[in-house]
């Protein structure tokens, strides 16, 4: 699928500037930080830049940030200039500083709401991951450990509540079943 993914983003025209943007969105537990990971690492030399929303959000109510932090990071990108974003701290519960992305041939944004309506038009490609619930939360829990479990059912909600919201399965590019997917 890694490969799939990245034929695709290099087939299509630079969206981001003289980049290309590729976002990975789907509910928790569908496997966005490991396609993440199995692109960037197939992308090779080209270079490749990874932003993972976990950093985005601010903290367990945070999802709706993720388009605010977009905001700071795609349009100086757009021009050629770094881009930087605030990174959550999940142990204490704050804003742990600024990072700073450079241009790069390609920017890998990968997480729940990672892509949004408002950026579509840098979007080089919509990549929908899937699976059943069940799976989802078995792989939630096992990744994160039980402490997770009572934030769960709430974020659950609001991961869908976003997903109506923006419609991001209907602009999906590619949707995977991340329960039969293999690399």
């Amino acid at each position: 699928m890694a490969g799939e993914v990245l034929a695709l983003a290099r087939s299509r025209p630079p969206t981001l500037g003289t980049g290309r943007l590729v976002c990975l969105d789907g509910p928790a537990g569908t496997g966005k930080t490991t396609l993440a990971a199995a692109i960037a690492d197939r992308a090779g030399p080209d270079g490749c830049e990874v932003v993972h929303a976990d950093d985005l959000y601010a903290g367990w109510s945070g999802l709706g940030e993720v388009a605010v932090q977009l905001d700071s990071l795609l349009p100086p990108l757009a021009e050629g200039r770094p881009g930087a974003y605030r990174r959550w701290d999940w142990h204490a519960s704050a804003w742990a500083g600024t990072v700073t992305v450079a241009p790069s041939p390609l920017l890998l944004v990968e997480g729940v709401g990672s892509w949004a309506a408002a950026h579509a038009a840098r979007v080089t490609v919509l990549v929908w991951l899937t699976a059943p619930v069940a799976l989802r939360r078995d792989r939630v829990l096992a990744r994160d450990g039980a402490t997770v479990a009572p934030h769960l059912d709430a974020w659950s909600a609001d991961e869908d509540a976003h997903h109506r919201a923006q419609g991001t399965e209907a602009h999906a590019d590619l949707v995977v079943d991340a329960a039969a997917a293999r690399d």
